[in-house]
């Protein structure tokens, strides 16, 4: 259900427009005649595009029924519109505003017996279903609204194919939730939207006052707190014994590197600033931060294929998947927030083992064009080749015949190629899926940094923890690659083109916030201030159905 028709947006017109065109129908009752009326008076002005869209596309709907209605009756609204409407109301449950599908003017309407509230009421519900139905399974906004340096790209949902299915439709909740994301991740984060509003609605949680590190085996008044929080949490075991309530003992330690675990922080059992600054977080965030990811959520496709790797940019973590099971979970360096890796899916087709590095202009003008002038040996040091330029043609120079000094910082004519070998800045192998940003994955021989909690220092590529694991992964499907042949091929610094024997898709996501399998809720940083600009589209000002 959620791949759609694709339809023209931006119509910006009024309902009763709609019916300009076209034989007029018979009408069988005061209801229809109610009914008619309300929709050549309109329901006011679309002020969205999808308002339009949904608008233009109702009053076609309902000549085409001869205007029998979908969900009200002589005397009233019938199960179906009662059904339909409990389901705008509960909108609120997707992390969606029931506003947004006129959920209160169907409130303030239900239980009238004249026709023509009943007429308003019928046009109303199917307006929203048809917008609620578009939200769940697009999205509320275009991910390129949010962000334009999202390269995701949906299918929309068809109001008139929504409404058609609607008047079939024997189980109208089963039809909502066919629109819904088909993914138990979705499911899962839905269930936690739902948690971390009732711990919100209780009051959410104080503040753990700031002070010197607390480090496991010390005494301090912060203790009692740190605890119930933990407890309340489900980290720490509430219904535990607890000797010394100052006491910073074991379980508690443990309760704080799970914790830890779940913000995506150095699980080392400290309470410093950034465990502080986590626990400090108050639980209406945390509910907007869900409401946020279950967007993105929305944005996804249902069948990201059977076998797949997904790397979560704000987690700096890659998994492997082979659906229902994560084969491997590893950690990733990424681009620098002013090096953002894109957003994007592709389909990875090869891998090479000893790669060469064909340094890009951009970096060898801005990075090593300096060195050079401090060092002319510096290529040769890092075992780069120096080429003329750039065709197939180009000549092996020397560098300690160029006067670097004199080489221009723009329109940098050289081309710089790093040789094979555990020197080079790809590493031993990279993951190649092609794509218009130049974008891999590759192995690093800067591999301290994979220590770090927050990993963001590359130029945009994704660098990968353990390159010989993933390979054995990535190949397990492709005939005669074991890994003690990955390893041998490395051993002879010989650069070699593999072929998967099955294309592996690839999608770069970002996810602030996701619920695993075993129950837990994990959240983490905005470090390309993404959050930040989905905020502002979201729950900035928006247009709604008003009533002339």
């Amino acid at each position: 259900m959620r791949t759609a028709i694709r339809i023209a947006l931006g119509l910006g017109i009024v309902l009763g427009l709609a019916l300009d065109s076209g034989p007029r129908v018979a009408w069988a009752g005061p209801l229809e005649e109610a009914l008619a009326a309300r929709l050549e008076r309109g329901l006011g002005a679309a002020e969205t595009e999808n308002q339009a869209a949904a608008l233009a596309v109702l009053g076609r709907v309902y000549r085409a029924r001869g205007l029998a209605p979908l969900w009200v009756e002589e005397g009233g609204l019938g199960a179906r519109g009662e059904t339909l409407a409990r389901l705008l109301a509960e909108a609120h449950l997707d992390g969606l505003d029931p506003k947004d599908y006129g959920a209160p003017a169907i409130a303030a309407l239900l239980g009238s017996s004249d026709r023509g509230r009943l007429a308003e009421l019928e046009l109303r519900l199917s307006l929203g279903l048809a917008l609620f139905a578009a939200d769940l399974g697009q999205g509320r906004t275009a991910p390129h609204v949010a962000d334009p340096k999202l390269y995701i790209f949906r299918d929309t949902v068809d109001p008139a194919s929504v409404l058609g299915s609607a008047a079939e439709a024997e189980d109208l909740a089963a039809l909502v939730e066919s629109y819904r994301p088909q993914n138990p991740r979705y499911g899962r984060l839905k269930r936690a939207l739902a948690h971390y509003r009732a711990l919100a609605a209780q009051g959410g949680w104080a503040a753990v006052p700031k002070g010197p590190l607390l480090k496991p085996g010390e005494r301090d008044p912060r203790v009692p707190l740190l605890r119930a929080r933990l407890a309340l949490w489900g980290d720490l075991d509430a219904a535990a014994e607890v000797a010394e309530p100052e006491l910073y003992d074991d379980a508690l330690v443990t309760a704080v590197e799970r914790m830890q675990w779940r913000h995506g922080l150095d699980t080392d059992g400290v309470v410093g600033p950034a465990t502080l600054k986590a626990l400090n977080v108050p639980a209406e965030a945390r509910v907007e931060q869900i409401v946020l990811n279950l967007e993105r959520r929305r944005w996804l496709p249902d069948d990201m294929g059977q076998r797949f790797i997904f790397v979560n940019l704000a987690d700096f973590a890659l998994k492997l998947v082979d659906e229902p099971k994560t084969l491997l979970d590893m950690r990733v360096v990424v681009g620098k927030p002013y090096h953002m890796t894109p957003i994007f899916s592709a389909e990875m087709s090869y891998l090479v083992i000893n790669p060469f590095w064909n340094v890009p202009p951009s970096i060898a003008r801005r990075e090593i064009l300096p060195k050079l002038r401090k060092n002319a040996n510096y290529l040769t040091e890092k075992k780069f080749k120096l080429f003329s330029d750039w065709s197939n043609g180009a000549k092996v120079l020397d560098p300690a015949t160029i006067d670097w000094a004199l080489a221009p910082d723009k329109g940098f004519p050289y081309k710089v190629r790093q040789e094979p070998g555990d020197h080079n800045a790809l590493g031993r192998i990279k993951f190649m899926f092609p794509n218009r940003f130049n974008v891999y994955l590759h192995d690093t021989p800067a591999k301290s940094l994979f220590k770090k909690a927050t990993r963001s220092f590359s130029h945009g590529c994704i660098r990968v923890a353990d390159p010989v694991r993933l390979a054995e992964a990535i190949l397990g499907q492709t005939p005669g690659w074991a890994r003690e042949k990955i390893e041998r091929t490395i051993g002879k610094d010989e650069r070699r083109v593999v072929s998967l024997a099955e294309p592996l898709p690839v999608h770069i996501g970002y996810l602030t916030a996701y619920a695993n399998k075993d129950g837990s809720v994990h959240f983490r940083g905005d470090v390309y201030g993404r959050d930040a600009r989905l905020r502002k589209v979201l729950f900035g000002p928006r247009g709604r159905p008003s009533l002339d």
